[in-house]
């Protein structure tokens, strides 16, 4: 089954421009708070605007831009990132490919990558692109990579784990064929693994969450899954936090 794909610009490094071949003409298109910056550089017009733009360089969007503005408190729980998750999924979409989500802050890096696994966790697929890397998660199912000719320095893949534990790990294809492993989150044993010269590789997990990083060189994976999933990401928040100091 296909699914409309959420295209995400956000504010961190891009390292280049995204190849157009990864953002569908249908695709629905987000600008997280700076990320207005780098779509008016490349000449894309988002669906909608998001932020608190507190990372905006440019002028904040205005009525007469025409496009749909979510203004959002500074002083807020979710950050952009998520509230565009947020907005994407309420647009029906379910694969969620996003720009500017890697480098420079290292929180922000590590909030993104545990939000590509709130992906997971609801049967949704995201990817972050980074330097040369794509950054995505899998639960309970499998990442299939297709065939592809890998150079002489290699096509490196990672896999680690973000529940506790993750159960019953395989990566058939690949150069380091772990079979039915434990993966833990305290534990690195799937790090600088590699795909093989025109070999299919998958890389699936029982009961889990992995999160999972390959060159960005490498064609998407088609993913399955053990069983369905139910629920959602949740409501777009726009309010100040309940959670400050009075």
């Amino acid at each position: 089954m296909t699914t409309k794909v959420c295209a995400i610009f956000g504010a961190g490094e891009y390292y280049g421009d995204p190849d157009p071949a990864l953002i569908p003409s249908d695709a629905y298109v987000v600008a997280a708070d700076g990320g207005l910056d780098h779509t008016r550089a490349l000449g894309i017009t988002p669906n909608v605007v998001v932020g608190d733009f507190d990372s905006l360089e440019g002028a904040r969007p205005a009525a007469a831009d025409g496009l749909r503005t979510v203004v959002l408190p500074p002083l807020k729980d979710d950050p952009d990132m998520l509230s565009a998750l947020k907005i994407g999924w309420a647009a029906g979409c379910r694969e969620f490919r996003i720009w500017g989500g890697l480098g420079g802050r290292v929180d922000h890096t590590l909030s993104n990558i545990q939000l590509m696994a709130l992906l997971a966790q609801h049967g949704a697929s995201g990817y972050l692109f980074g330097d040369g890397t794509v950054v995505t998660a899998i639960c309970d199912g499998s990442l299939s990579f297709a065939a592809h000719p890998v150079p002489e320095a290699g096509h490196m893949v990672s896999v680690f784990s973000l529940s506790d534990v993750s159960l019953d790990v395989n990566e058939p294809g690949l150069k380091y064929e772990l079979e039915h492993g434990t993966l833990t989150n305290t534990v690195v044993q799937g790090v600088s693994n590699e795909f093989r010269d025109n070999v299919p590789a998958s890389i699936s997990v029982a009961q889990g969450t992995l999160i999972v990083t390959f060159p960005i060189e490498v064609a998407l994976p088609s993913i399955e899954h053990v069983h369905d999933f139910e629920g959602g990401i949740g409501e777009l928040d726009t309010e100040v936090s309940a959670l400050l100091v009075r």
